[in-house]
C-alpha cells in the first residue's frame, strides 16, 4: 500500500514526515521529535529551531471531518478568551489551525507540563465543579452543527448495527448482549427526549486533567460533542458508592454558583454509562486492524470479555429501573465501577 492510498492507520507518519509536516506549515525545526502516548491520534513533541518545544497532534484519517476538527479549535479558541484554563491550538504562521499531510490532517499545540492528578480529592472537585460550569457557560453561547451529538443513535444503534453486520460478538454471546445493549439505548433514548444540549468535553475524566503547582487545566477536546452538561460530571465521577455520591454534591454546590444544573438529569447517569461501554466496545473492534489495538487489548473479543459487558450493561438496566422506582440506583454498599479501561479510552 503506497503513503497516498486512504488508510485510516498512520502508515507514512515517520518522525521525518511529522518534521515534514510542521516544517510545511511554516514551523522550522530541529531535528527532534518524540512520539507520546496516544491510541485515536498520533501526538508528538517536537523542538523547534530556537529549541523551545510544541506538540504535533495528527487525527486519524476518515474520524472526523474538517469541518468538525475546526469546530473543536474554535471552541477551545472560545474557552482560551474566556480565561478558561484550556490547551488551545497554536495558529501556524498564516492564521490556519488545521493543516494535511498525504491524506493527514494536523495541528499544533503550546507544550503544558503537568500530570493527571493523583488523586481527586474533595477540594479538587469543588475546583472542577466551577471549571466545568464555566466551559459549559461558553458550550452553550454557540452551537456546533457538525459535531457528533451524543444520542442512542451516535452511541449505541449504530455501533450495534456495525458490530452485527460484521458478526463481531461471540454467537454464544451474541443474543445476551445485544438485548441487553438495546435496552440501554431505549433507557438512553427515552431519558434525553426533552433534556437541554450544547457543547461538552464529552470525555471529561481524570486523564484529560493536567495539574502543576496547584494550576488546574484541562486537555483534549478531541471528544467534544453536543450533550447534556451531566455526561461532563460522570466521567469525572463513575461511582457508585457513598462518597461518590458526596463528592458529586460538592462539584454540584460548586457548579450552580456559576450555572444552573438540571439535577433531574442525574437520572440520565447510568444510561450514559450504557452508552459509554456500547461505544468503548465498538470503538476497539472498529481499530482492531491497527496493531496497537490487540497488544494493548488482548482480552478483547473472547466470550469472557462479552459476557462480562453484557453483565455490565445488565447492570445498567438494572440500576437505572431501580431509580424509576424510587430506589437509590446504586445503593451505599455498592462497590465503584472501574475507574479506567471501560470508560477512559482515547489517550489522544
Amino acid at each position: 500500500m503506497s503513503a497516498t492510498t486512504p488508510t485510516d492507520l498512520f502508515l507514512s507518519l515517520t518522525p521525518h514526515k511529522v518534521i515534514e509536516a510542521v516544517e510545511a506549515a511554516g514551523v522550522l525545526c530541529n531535528r527532534v521529535c518524540y512520539p507520546l502516548n496516544s491510541f485515536e491520534n498520533r501526538v508528538y513533541e517536537v523542538e523547534l529551531e530556537d529549541r523551545t518545544r510544541i506538540i504535533a497532534k495528527f487525527y486519524r484519517p476518515g474520524r472526523w471531518t474538517r469541518e468538525q476538527i475546526l469546530e473543536e479549535h474554535r471552541f477551545l479558541a472560545e474557552l482560551a478568551d474566556a480565561e478558561i484554563p484550556v490547551c488551545p491550538t497554536r495558529p501556524f504562521p498564516d492564521g490556519e489551525t488545521l493543516k494535511q499531510i498525504d491524506h493527514i490532517q494536523y495541528c499544533l499545540f503550546e507544550r503544558m507540563g503537568g500530570r493527571a492528578p493523583d488523586e481527586l480529592g474533595d477540594e479538587l472537585f469543588t475546583r472542577l465543579g466551577r471549571l466545568a460550569a464555566r466551559i459549559h457557560n461558553v458550550g452553550a453561547g454557540r452551537t456546533a452543527e457538525h459535531r457528533v451529538r451524543l444520542s442512542a443513535d451516535t452511541y449505541a444503534r449504530e455501533d450495534l448495527g456495525w458490530l452485527a453486520e460484521r458478526k463481531v460478538i461471540p454467537a454464544a454471546v451474541e443474543r445476551r448482549y445485544m438485548a441487553a445493549a438495546r435496552a440501554v439505548a431505549d433507557a438512553a433514548e427515552e431519558r434525553l427526549r426533552g433534556v437541554d444540549v450544547h457543547r461538552i468535553h464529552g470525555d471529561l475524566h481524570p486523564g484529560n486533567l493536567l495539574l502543576r503547582d496547584g494550576a488546574l487545566r484541562v486537555l483534549d477536546f478531541d471528544d467534544m460533542v453536543v450533550g447534556p452538561a451531566v455526561q461532563d460530571l460522570w466521567l469525572l465521577l463513575p461511582g457508585r458508592d457513598a462518597t461518590a455520591r458526596r463528592q458529586r454534591e460538592l462539584f454540584l454546590d460548586a457548579y450552580e454558583e456559576l450555572r444552573r444544573f438540571d439535577r433531574s438529569t442525574l437520572g440520565l447517569i447510568e444510561p450514559l454509562r450504557g452508552l459509554r461501554l456500547i461505544h468503548y466496545a465498538a470503538w476497539i473492534a472498529r481499530r482492531w486492524h491497527d496493531p496497537i489495538f490487540p497488544r494493548t487489548f488482548p482480552h478483547f473479543g473472547t466470550e469472557a470479555y462479552w459476557r462480562d459487558e453484557a453483565s455490565s450493561l445488565e447492570e445498567v438496566i438494572q440500576l437505572t429501573r431501580a431509580g424509576d422506582a424510587g430506589g437509590p440506583g446504586g445503593g451505599e454498599e455498592e462497590a465503584a465501577p472501574p475507574s479506567g479501561g471501560k470508560y477512559f479510552w482515547d489517550l489522544n
